[in-house]
């Protein structure tokens, strides 16, 4: 479901790519230092933009090193940690914890379960120091698999309860920016839940699994293709009408270039591959 919210990286400056790339091999770095391997492997990009935008909201006291790893063992590289890194770290296991118990029962994907039994002692500490954030994870991907066993069509309801517990992922200190983080937290939900069902919908169609859009026939192109855009626009206007408000300088170009233009390039990319599936249909039609 997760690793929608990522950057244009042409758009980028050289410098933004650099400390980019330093958040997001920081929080990598803070996974495997901290809860291990298995917790490392759950590293996604929707977290590395809560690091950047936390750091830049917050500007907790931040540290950076020049190191290589096992995936950059030539070059070394910028490594990026502060307090923001550390809560994304939090909230990625407490996320994929919760995310592997769901693929485990739904899926009966061993793996998952062998995954969540590893990270189940740090996931019952961090639910005790994060309890409105736990509870909120727990509640919501309960409420989400029962809409999808009872195959609910609601879009709002559906896609919204992964908007509820993103929100309070995203509000790390309940003070004055609190509002903001939440109803960006909220719509970047609903967001990477509609846009992850649009790049399944095939697969689940095939598989006989639960999808929002199933029945909608084509959605990735002519009038349907309009709606979903237009969906998924909305959301997106309201999550950057969040950022705006919100006082940040640092990282401030490398955010507006997520959530501009970076959330978009999966959905470019679908739609790229369904207009060359259509001319490879005709061609063949016109060689027949």
């Amino acid at each position: 479901m997760f690793g929608y919210i990522r950057v244009n990286e042409p758009e980028l400056k050289i410098r933004e790519y650099t400390a980019y790339r330093g958040y997001y091999c920081g929080l990598c770095r803070n996974l495997h230092l901290r809860y291990g391997r298995t917790a490392q492997m759950m590293l996604n990009y929707d977290l590395t933009f809560l690091a950047l935008l936390l750091t830049g909201l917050y500007e907790p006291e931040t540290e950076k090193e020049r190191r290589r790893c096992l995936l950059h063992p030539v070059k070394k590289h910028d490594s990026i940690q502060n307090e923001a890194v550390d809560y994304a770290a939090d909230m990625c296991v407490l996320l994929s914890y919760q995310k592997l118990l769901d693929d485990w029962k739904d899926e009966r994907k061993a793996v998952s379960r062998a995954a969540a039994g590893i990270l189940r002692k740090d996931y019952e500490r961090l639910k005790a120091r994060y309890p409105r954030q736990a509870e909120a994870v727990e509640k919501n991907i309960r409420l989400l698999s029962a809409a999808e066993r009872e195959n609910a069509q609601d879009i709002d309801f559906v896609s919204g309860l992964t908007g509820r517990f993103l929100e309070e992922i995203f509000v790390w200190k309940q003070d004055a920016w609190e509002s903001d983080l939440r109803r960006m937290g909220f719509f970047l939900g609903k967001f990477i839940y509609l846009l992850d069902a649009v790049e399944d919908v095939e697969k689940d169609r095939k598989n006989g699994t639960y999808n929002l859009f199933a029945r909608w026939g084509e959605i990735r192109r002519g009038e349907k293709e309009k709606e979903i855009r237009e969906m998924l626009s909305s959301m997106m206007a309201e999550a950057a009408r969040s950022f705006e408000r919100l006082p940040i300088l640092e990282n401030a170009g490398i955010l507006r270039n997520i959530l501009y233009s970076g959330v978009w390039c999966r959905y470019a990319q679908l739609l790229e591959a369904e207009s060359r599936k259509e001319k490879k249909g005709k061609a063949s039609g016109e060689e027949e």
